[in-house]
């Protein structure tokens, strides 16, 4: 009988060009099936193995070991008291085992085992199909529909098929079954049933890719496209830049009369691509990004992340684009929020963010409003500056002399003190406290340069890096770095 075994492992592991370990560990599945069978209880836990030179097996019945108060299914966990009593070694989470009859291969029902043992070995082969695919490294399928599947389609590269669900086609495209189909891959689900690989002609990857195949100078190194953004069917913006200044990065990927670029857009169904000149200045990139709009000025706010983009009038429609197109498709290409406005509402924005920066002056630092727009015209906009800035910095306006520099500092830090005050009050009356104290070198001194950074706990602390902490309380780079690694413990 055991030679009977071993013939079957050689015999399916050749018909079906998988690894005779994998034919192993499916008739060891199968046999604890059929070993299962033989007790009443559906949950018991049965293990067989099966020596891969003598074809010889062992059943064993097995209990998971758990805390004593944790055991919900006698009949496969077992009491870690009970088990150490027979195995005083033993731990949680071991299993305790006990020896049981082989069940005979011949008395074993031979179609359900072998049922057993073929979809075992049918999920081998597709996962093995699957990692040689992925070993490939293709980003993108090209295959046909071979069938449609409530509304979403099937399509068959190869030995593979990927879903291409109904969300992820470009809308108004119209598939039908037989039709050749790209489409980027954008999940892989090793645990499902059915498709594993569920592909995208929707997403902004989808259009790089093919720009990597039709403009060479991306796969030799010579340019990188560094963002896209799509609004599938209608318009996409892409950025492009190079390393190399004899390319011109957005004439290579338009090509000769619009070759290139004509090759993505009949693929996408259409979409019209912008092509945008990459720039490390962000603000030079989301202008590029606007176009064709011609942009007047533009306010970058680094805290919000957004930028204030002024337009003439007779520009405004064609920056914001249909339906906001334009605009909301260079905010998703640089990463940026942008907010296009005219000239007057600009004006008028700053002008209420510059009375909002005066009657904080006058309010917190107990000031006339001739010393709060003297501030505000010197580019103070917050009580942390004041309060913070080089003392030189101050020294230089004209119109404060060293004791008025002086008290303003100090009435500045004052206030801060108060707000990081109330704030500590604010979270013990919700039952928190600040825990800062119990990192060594915090002093009270440094709380309100801490709340001003938004610093009120040591969870807070910790999701700082050592120079965002050396520029908030002014400590060396060592003691910054020794005090986020004490607040990171919390996190162990």
């Amino acid at each position: 009988m055991n030679r009977e075994v071993l013939m079957l492992v050689d015999a399916l592991a050749h018909e079906k060009n998988v690894a005779k370990e994998v034919v192993f560990s499916a008739l060891e599945f199968a046999l604890a099936s059929a070993t299962k069978k033989r007790f009443s209880d559906p949950d018991v836990d049965i293990r067989v193995t099966i020596d891969r030179e003598s074809g010889e097996f062992e059943a064993f019945r097995r209990w998971l070991v758990v805390a004593d108060n944790a055991v919900e299914h006698p009949s496969m966990q077992m009491a870690l008291s009970e088990a150490q009593s027979q195995l005083p070694e033993i731990n949680l989470e071991d299993h305790v085992e006990e020896q049981i009859e082989d069940v005979e291969f011949g008395r074993i029902g031979a179609q359900a085992a072998k049922q057993v043992i073929l979809q075992r070995i049918r999920d081998a082969e597709r996962e093995q199909i699957l990692n040689d695919f992925l070993e490939r490294g293709d980003k993108i399928v090209n295959g046909t529909i071979k069938r449609m599947d409530r509304g979403d389609a099937i399509i068959e590269a190869g030995k593979i098929e990927a879903r291409l669900r109904k969300d992820q086609m470009i809308p108004k495209e119209n598939l039908r079954i037989g039709d050749r189909v790209r489409a980027f891959i954008h999940k892989i689900d090793r645990t499902a049933r059915g498709q594993q690989i569920e592909l995208s002609r929707i997403a902004p990857g989808f259009i790089i890719e093919l720009f990597e195949l039709e403009v060479p100078e991306i796969e030799q190194g010579l340019l990188t496209i560094k963002s896209a953004a799509r609004d599938p069917g209608v318009r996409a913006k892409i950025a492009v830049t190079t390393s190399d200044r004899r390319i011109d990065p957005i004439g290579t990927c338009v090509g000769v009369r619009g070759s290139r670029v004509q090759a993505v857009t009949q693929e996408l169904a259409g979409e019209r691509v912008d092509i945008v000149l990459w720039s490390e200045d962000p603000a030079q990139f989301v202008i590029g990004a606007l176009a064709p709009a011609n942009v007047q000025s533009i306010v970058v706010d680094e805290e919000k992340h957004a930028m204030d983009v002024v337009v003439n009038e007779d520009e405004l429609a064609v920056a914001i684009g249909v339906g906001g197109r334009n605009v909301r498709l260079a905010s998703e290409l640089t990463g940026w929020q942008i907010n296009i406005m005219t000239a007057n509402e600009s004006q008028a924005k700053q002008s209420d963010e510059k009375q909002r920066i005066v009657a904080l002056f006058v309010s917190k630092l107990d000031v006339d409003e001739e010393v709060a727009q003297i501030l505000m015209d010197e580019g103070f906009t917050s009580l942390e500056e004041v309060a913070y800035v080089p003392l030189n910095e101050m020294l230089a306006i004209e119109a404060f002399d060293e004791d008025t520099v002086s008290e303003l500092r100090t009435r500045a830090r004052d206030a801060l003190l108060t707000e990081a005050l109330a704030k500590e009050e604010t979270l013990e009356g919700s039952g928190q406290q600040t825990d800062l104290f119990t990192i060594s070198g915090i002093t009270g001194a440094m709380l309100p340069k801490l709340a001003a950074s938004g610093v009120y706990l040591v969870e807070d602390l910790a999701e700082l890096d050592s120079e965002e902490l050396m520029e908030v309380i002014g400590v060396p780079e060592d003691t910054a770095k020794q005090m986020i690694m004490k607040a990171r413990e919390s996190w162990q």
